[in-house]
């Protein structure tokens, strides 16, 4: 159960991520007087938006990764405790 609990926690880091990304691209745009056109911006938000979700994707493939050889470690260490009797 305590492989599940990074999992649990993720969706609230990214979206915490995402809000901080979109405040600080909001506030820079504003602050810049626009020296960037807006449709600059848009792309800009959503290539970031696609490498998110590349990077989401990685996230939990990796997870799923760890949380398979933490499996295979726990049926292992029973198959040894089996073979020490």
């Amino acid at each position: 159960s305590t492989t599940n609990a990074p999992e649990d926690e993720a969706p609230n880091r990214y979206s915490r991520t995402e809000r901080t990304t979109y405040s600080r691209y909001s506030r820079d745009a504003n602050s810049s007087g626009s020296s960037l056109p807006s449709n600059t911006l848009e792309k800009k938000v959503e290539e970031l938006e696609r490498e998110l979700a590349k990077e989401r994707q990685e996230n939990a493939r990796l997870m799923k990764m760890a949380q398979d050889k933490e499996e295979l470690i726990g049926k292992l260490k029973e198959e040894i405790d089996l073979l020490n009797r």
